[in-house]
């Protein structure tokens, strides 16, 4: 089949979906992957998989109507000189547009892999935002009405979905653990000795719960002035974005070290103790706790959708209430009272990786339902019942 696949990131179409585009290729289907960006990079890795990259104009953050009608042009125009037979789109622009070029040019199945709801969906009292979510859910909505079917990665997102009317009751939605990880590519690396480092890894976001984060630092560094609190994420344009000049305040009060960004977190990961993640922002399933889960590390994260699909708490690491800096603090010290809890916790998480997390049984499920695969994957978990995690008891279900 010729499979076109839609993100608004190219680097995530590699960091992300690589695994995936290089099994339908290794299936024999002609696969097209499509972003804004001309990277160099992402091409040639993609050309080394056998995936052809085109183009398409997409503005990530903007609200400009005139940027938006550019991408779907592009998009139906793609459609019609392509004629695929699936179009699998995920985030929220290439979902909206993809799925509306799908309903101007007829003749593709039309997959929505939802990786999270975001910054509209996340809990807000603001107006601007109210207004905004009820827009995205009417666009949302009427792009993937006629979806085969929906991905989502947690159990909350398809009752969010029903309520807001994105989704249908009889809309075939589908949970998979997120989008896997590489057990080979991210091995179990040991928890390095002395003082617990710990390592936030996210888009500088304040719904990421980096103010959390640092209250918590400044909390715990109080009393055990050895522990690290780092930070490793690039800048992001969103509205809610942390400031250069409110990063710089943490970074100059020492509470905070900043690493920056980059490609490759594994070094980080392997030099850190506890992975925390504070976020309260409508996580789909953190790929950031899913590479720290492979690489045998704790957990610290919050009772959140999304976040808490990653933790059996007390046995591979803690769940904290969100925006509560108190609580991230109070997990974060259980390491700094109990250096061998991290190795412990470590362990804990890189079973977990290994029993559901991978990326190999994720695309497997992916696959096979959208008919690419040679044999079907039958009962194929649907959100909010049986979930590739059902076995597992999670903070506040009974046992």
């Amino acid at each position: 089949m010729k499979v076109i696949v839609v993100a608004s990131l190219a680097f995530s179409l590699v960091n992300f979906r690589g695994a995936l585009l290089a099994a339908m290729a290794a299936a024999g289907h002609e696969v097209i992957a499509c972003a804004p960006e001309d990277d160099a990079d992402v091409r040639a890795a993609l050309a080394r998989m056998g995936v052809r990259y085109e183009r398409i104009p997409m503005e990530r953050a903007s609200l400009d109507p005139k940027a938006d009608v550019a991408t779907l042009s592009a998009l139906v125009r793609l459609l019609r000189a392509e004629r695929p037979d699936i179009l699998l789109a995920y985030t929220q622009k290439p979902i909206v547009y993809g799925g509306l070029a799908s309903r101007i040019v007829k003749g593709s199945r039309f997959y929505a892999m939802v990786s999270g709801l975001g910054y509209v969906f996340t809990e807000s009292g603001s107006r601007r935002r109210r207004l905004l979510r009820f827009l995205v859910s009417r666009l949302y909505g009427f792009a993937i009405h006629h979806a085969r079917a929906v991905f989502v990665f947690n159990r909350d997102d398809k009752a969010e979905m029903l309520r807001r009317h994105i989704v249908r009751p009889d809309h075939a939605v589908i949970q998979v653990p997120g989008s896997g990880v590489d057990l080979a590519h991210y091995p179990h690396q040991p928890v390095p000795e002395g003082p617990p480092v710990f390592l936030l890894i996210a888009r500088l976001l304040r719904d990421k719960g980096l103010g959390e984060y640092a209250e918590a630092a400044r909390l715990v560094r109080a009393r055990y002035p050895d522990c690290r609190f780092r930070l490793l994420g690039p800048v992001d344009p969103n509205p809610s974005g942390i400031s250069p000049s409110e990063l710089n305040a943490w970074r100059d009060e020492g509470v905070i070290d900043y690493l920056g960004e980059t490609r490759d977190v594994r070094p980080h990961l392997q030099r850190s103790s506890v992975f925390v993640l504070p976020s309260w922002y409508r996580e789909g399933l953190p790929r950031t706790i899913l590479e720290a889960l492979a690489t045998g590390r704790a957990i610290i994260t919050t009772d959140a959708p999304g976040c808490r699909e990653t933790v059996i708490a007390g046995e591979n690491g803690f769940l904290v209430p969100v925006q509560d800096a108190g609580a991230v603090a109070e997990a974060a010290m259980r390491f700094a009272e109990d250096p061998a809890l991290a190795v412990r916790m470590g362990e804990r998480s890189r079973a977990l990786a290994e029993a559901h997390f991978s990326v190999e049984r994720v695309n497997g499920l992916l696959l096979a339902a959208m008919g690419l695969a040679e044999s079907s994957v039958p009962n194929l978990p649907e959100a909010g019942r049986e979930s590739p995690r059902s076995s597992i008891r999670l903070a506040g279900e009974p046992g």
